[in-house]
């Protein structure tokens, strides 16, 4: 396994340290800029050519996440989907009802529209409320974060994770299967969540009633684009169900699904340039970075060699756990 280390395996260890502290010196960097700088290590220290570090990268992966940005986007910027969770949420009618309508609301979209998309679009929305409502801005950061990557785990394309599994895992229904397995446990965790919020933050919950000031459309246009997308995304995704279930020849992968949710909002949008702008890059170069660095690992024999010598069994539920 010693003779397997070579600079790959010293790049992956070296990305892993500094997503862990996240600054070299005085400088902090991103995680993208990390991974960025594990593949810039590989790639010019020859470990892996050009043709190969380009062919790494998954571009079924990467089209799927760069159209729900679109998508995600286009909501954002409209502020259809600030006021789509503002109708959600005013429904509260004290701490206790917020966050289980926040924890189930931006858990189940997350499962919809990516939790990275979820994330970014509901922590100022979070901030907003606690400021509206004078409730602790880290009790609502929680939970958002329990909802986003909780949520997401029930859906084939919640995540990036799960979409390179739904992707390369060969299944004939992702979402059917991943529904049917992580529905659930989602639920499960979702209540869980709210009760730990519940018990570590009990002082804040000593108010009777709240009341969520309205919110309207910034922009009527984009926001009527950005509900044709959300419906098409729906449609396709329910038509790649049915599809399976009546074993139809009629199959579309999970990127054309992306690609024509997110068409309305290219095409038809006069602001199509400033939401491509806007979109999250970062994660795009990510993931980018990532491919190319964990497949001049894979081809390096590291964890072939690792797995090999080992007798633990490494495709074992108790050893993955």
């Amino acid at each position: 396994m010693l003779d397997a280390i070579n600079i790959s395996t010293i790049a992956l260890a070296l990305v892993l340290l500094l997503i862990a502290i996240r600054q070299l010196g005085e400088f902090k960097l991103q995680i993208w800029q990390i991974m960025l700088l594990g593949a810039l290590m590989v790639l010019l220290s020859g470990e892996i050519s050009p043709v190969d570090a380009a062919s790494a990268i998954n571009p079924d992966v990467m089209i799927f996440l760069a159209g729900m940005f679109v998508i995600g986007e286009a909501m954002r910027e409209s502020g259809y989907l600030f006021h789509l969770f503002n109708r959600i949420f005013c429904r509260a009618k004290n701490l206790d009802q917020l966050l289980l309508l926040i924890l189930f609301a931006m858990g189940f979209l997350s499962a919809l529209l990516m939790n990275d998309t979820l994330a970014i679009i509901g922590t100022p929305l979070m901030l907003y409320l606690a400021q509206a409502l004078r409730i602790s801005p880290k009790l609502l950061l929680l939970t958002l974060a329990f909802a986003v990557t909780t949520g997401s785990a029930m859906s084939p394309i919640g995540n990036p994770q799960n979409l390179l599994i739904a992707i390369n895992g060969s299944l004939t229904n992702p979402f059917l299967v991943f529904f049917q397995y992580l529905f659930i446990p989602t639920v499960a965790n979702l209540v869980l969540a709210y009760l730990l919020l519940r018990l570590f933050y009990k002082s804040q919950f000593q108010q009777t009633a709240i009341e969520i000031p309205k919110e309207c459309i910034s922009d009527p246009t984009l926001a009527n684009i950005s509900r044709i997308s959300i419906i098409l995304l729906l449609i396709l995704i329910l038509a790649k169900v049915l599809a399976v279930i009546v074993q139809s020849s009629q199959h579309f992968s999970l990127t054309y699904i992306a690609i024509f949710s997110a068409l309305p909002v290219i095409l038809f949008s006069s602001r199509r340039w400033e939401i491509m702008k806007h979109i999250d890059w970062c994660t795009l170069v990510f993931f980018a970075a990532m491919f190319v660095l964990m497949d001049s690992v894979w081809r390096s024999g590291f964890f072939q060699s690792m797995m090999g010598e080992n007798s633990l069994g490494f495709g074992s539920i108790p050893v993955i756990l």
